[in-house]
This record gives structure tokens, sequence and C-alpha cells, in this order.
């Protein structure tokens, strides 16, 4: 499997605990219903002072919290790499499920008192490259703009995307950004796949379900620099059967590399038992802390690496797919 290196010059995350890079607890929760079901459901959420201050900005008073939450993070990480973006600056944009919220209350007023009532306002926020769309236009980027939507692994997707790029030449930098927002049609729809803890707890690799959480992650990628990462595509299966083999698979070119660290991505569903296959001295769970981001989970394991060096980065998405990505 051809493999790409490339190297982190910025990064950002935005967990249920702010910014902060240390996790000490489990994440705090809240309990939403599900109006339609009345079932209650655990989430966890962002403190709201971590975009707040973008909701001044005219161009995002009426955004979507994923919006807020991926321009809040491409900010950050272009202030900690210190760049410029300019015409040869992509941004890369990976998503899961979108902007639930909006999407939601569109089709609700559609359902309940017609087609006719449809607000324009909610419309543009339905789509998934609305969050690329806000970043692009505050930043002033007019270059490459990319969104890929996919599962929990769109993260390290979206990774070996901006390294092709880097790679034949059409960008200097890549802007790479992961969020998710919170939703009660989601903990419903995850709750009927029986993925979600009816506690509102995680314990990797003990099973019992995971906690949802909103959440948001942003590296900055280029050519040269010091944190050096390698990636590779993955390998996707048709199966939860066949997933250990795809995550075999997906693990094959980092074979013989040295890495102190495992950061995977267990979150106490069946994603976890075939990343065990993988080993190092020291393996971090980092969802049990943090909740399971979905689309912003694999970014979000890709900064901690980031920060701690010789790293392996191993995920599994509920839709079969394995990849891994090593930072040296």
């Amino acid at each position: 499997m051809h493999t790409l290196t490339a190297y982190i010059t910025g990064t950002a995350i935005i967990t249920p605990h702010g910014t902060t890079l240390e996790f000490t607890a489990p994440p705090p929760t809240t309990l939403i219903q599900n109006p339609q079901t009345l079932r209650h459901h655990h989430i966890a959420t962002v403190p709201a002072h971590v975009t707040s201050h973008l909701t001044r900005q005219p161009r995002l008073r009426r955004a979507s919290a994923i919006s807020l939450l991926a321009a809040a993070a491409a900010q950050t990480a272009i202030t900690h790499a210190a760049i410029t973006p300019g015409p040869r600056t992509a941004l890369i944009l990976a998503v899961s499920n979108g902007c639930a919220q909006y999407t939601r209350r569109f089709y609700h007023q559609i359902i309940t008192t017609g087609a006719h009532t449809a607000s324009p306002l909610l419309f543009p926020e339905t789509v998934h490259n609305a969050p690329a769309s806000h970043i692009a236009a505050i930043l002033g980027l007019d270059g490459a703009t990319y969104t890929l939507i996919g599962d929990g692994t769109i993260g390290l997707q979206a990774l070996h995307f901006a390294a092709q790029l880097l790679h034949i030449g059409q960008t200097d930098h890549a802007i790479i950004v992961a969020a998710e927002e919170s939703d009660t049609i989601l903990s419903e729809a995850h709750h009927h796949w029986r993925l979600t803890s009816p506690h509102g707890t995680i314990h990797p690799h003990r099973g019992g379900g995971t906690l949802l959480a909103e959440g948001a992650a942003a590296i900055i990628l280029a050519p040269t620099g010091h944190i050096k990462v390698t990636t590779s595509l993955g390998c996707t299966a048709t199966s939860r059967r066949h997933a250990p083999e795809a995550m075999h698979q997906a693990l094959i070119p980092y074979q013989g590399a040295h890495f102190d660290h495992i950061i995977d991505s267990a979150n106490g569903t069946w994603t976890d038992h075939p990343q065990l296959q993988a080993t190092a001295p020291h393996r971090h769970s980092p969802k049990a802390f943090i909740g399971e981001a979905v689309g912003a989970s694999a970014l979000q394991q890709l900064v901690l690496a980031a920060h701690q060096r010789n790293t392996l980065v191993t995920t599994l998405g509920w839709n079969q797919h394995a990849a891994a990505a090593l930072v040296s």
C-alpha cells in the first residue's frame, strides 16, 4: 500500500473539555430528549465560550454549530502554524454527519407545514460543504477547497488526500479541518444501531457502547517541517466480519516502523477489537475522555499524536473503513 509523507506545522483541537490537550476525567454530559420518541440520550457538547466569539462575524451570525466549530479549529491551527493563507493554500474539510441540527429543522418545517414554509435561511446550512464555504470566506481563500464525507476514519483520509496535493505540487500548505455537532436525530439513530451507551460512558475495549460528542480538529500540512507524518489511504471491508482483515491491511505499511505509542479509536463498540493487533509499549484510547466525535475523531487523534511524537494512530469506522498514520 502506497504511503506519503508530509509535515504538520500547526494543530488545533476542540473537545467537550474545551481546547485543552490534557484530559484527566470523562467528558461532562448532557441529557437530551427526542421529542418524537421521548427517549433520553447522553451527549457531550463543546462549551459555548469556545465558539461564541465567532458569532460576532456577519458571515457566521446564523451559521450552524458544526461551521462554528470548524472555523474555530481552522483559525487556531493557522495561528499555531504562523502562516498567512494564500492562493496556493488548500482547504480540506472532513465530515461525517454534517449539519444535522439545521437539516432536521428545515425538513421538519416541510413535513409539518408544507414546502412553502421551508426557511431559505436554513437551507444553505444543510449541505455538507457549508463549513468549508464559511472557512474559505472568513480566511479569504480562493484556491482549492474540498469536502470529504465518510465514517470515523474520514480525518485520516483527508490527511492522505492533502498529502497527495502537496506531493503533486498543487499546493504549498493544506488546512485540514474536521468537525462534528450533536443533535437528537443523531443520538436516536445511533441508539437504533445499538452503538451508544445507555449510561453516557465509554469503556474502551470492554464494550457497552459509546458516547456521542461534539468536537473539531485542524492541522496545517506542509512539505517541510519538524513533525513528520506518514499516511496511507487505508482499506475498506464489505462487512463487520471482514473488518479485522481491513485493519490488518491498513497497518501493513507501518510494519517494522518504530513507534512508542498507539492512539487508537476504541470507543466501546465492535470496532475496538480489530485494532488490538497493533502493539506498542503505551496504548491510549482518548475517546474515554473526549467522547466519540465521529467525523472529527480521527483528526483529534492525529493532533494528540502530534504532541506526543513517535505515535501510531489507528482508526476503524462504523462503515468498515480502516486507516492508520504514523507521526514521528
